[in-house]
């Protein structure tokens, strides 16, 4: 008997290689906020090795339990400074670098034996007040903060664009953090990270060049109704 959630993975990845187009390989992170741990450890099974979340404290626990899976876990939650140590610590990636502020307890909390932290710079690219990410004339400066840093790698760039109802222009949102990404490359070649794209708009994050998207209920289907958002 098929396992709904195996189906719905593979569902998704052959999804995802069919808009990529043959010979590119787009990164599918699981968005695995307030799912159960066997519900983890299930996709893992099924061949997904890329998991991301939202809350420190929440994904600890996940962490842990799949301790003894060879599983790479990013952050895409926005980052509190009092967590910047637990995210050095415990993750492989963080996709929302969002100020300059944070850069020293990344870098000094980050053990020399797990390897650099893969950063990706957060973007507010429709500017919209109140949301996580820096300004895109800011990327710059930012971007060049991080890779000076020992302990940490710049990636690129990460956006979640505003959910616009018409798919021209988040379209266009996602074509401007392509121009922005280009031109992060012209100072940062070794960029190769653009994450744009969730469960209900990465066909058109992909056709405009994302190479990562973070996928959660198009996987899991709807968050359990109770799931709060954890306090971080």
């Amino acid at each position: 008997m098929s396992d709904p959630l195996h189906d719905a993975w593979r569902r998704c990845r052959q999804a995802i290689d069919d808009v990529a187009g043959p010979g590119r390989r787009v990164v599918l992170v699981a968005a695995s906020k307030a799912q159960p741990l066997a519900r983890v450890r299930a996709l893992a099974a099924a061949g997904q090795r890329d998991f991301g979340e939202n809350y420190v404290q929440e994904a600890l626990a996940r962490i842990a339990g799949c301790a003894d899976l060879d599983l790479v876990w990013h952050f895409i939650g926005p980052l509190q400074s009092n967590k910047a140590r637990e995210v050095a610590r415990h993750f492989d990636w963080l996709h929302s670098l969002d100020r300059a502020s944070l850069l020293d307890p990344l870098d000094r909390h980050r053990p020399a034996a797990s390897g650099p932290l893969q950063v990706l710079v957060q973007v507010n690219i429709d500017g919209e007040a109140g949301k996580a990410g820096c300004a895109p004339q800011d990327v710059a400066a930012l971007a060049d903060a991080v890779a000076a840093r020992p302990h940490l790698r710049l990636r690129g760039l990460m956006a979640i664009p505003r959910p616009d109802p018409d798919p021209a222009r988040r379209r266009a949102a996602f074509a401007a953090m392509a121009a922005l990404f280009a031109e992060l490359r012209t100072r940062h070649p070794e960029a190769d990270t653009l994450s744009m794209g969730m469960s209900e708009d990465w066909p058109l994050a992909v056709a405009e060049g994302a190479t990562l998207v973070r996928i959660g209920s198009a996987l899991f289907g709807p968050r359990p109704a109770k799931a709060a958002a954890a306090p971080d």
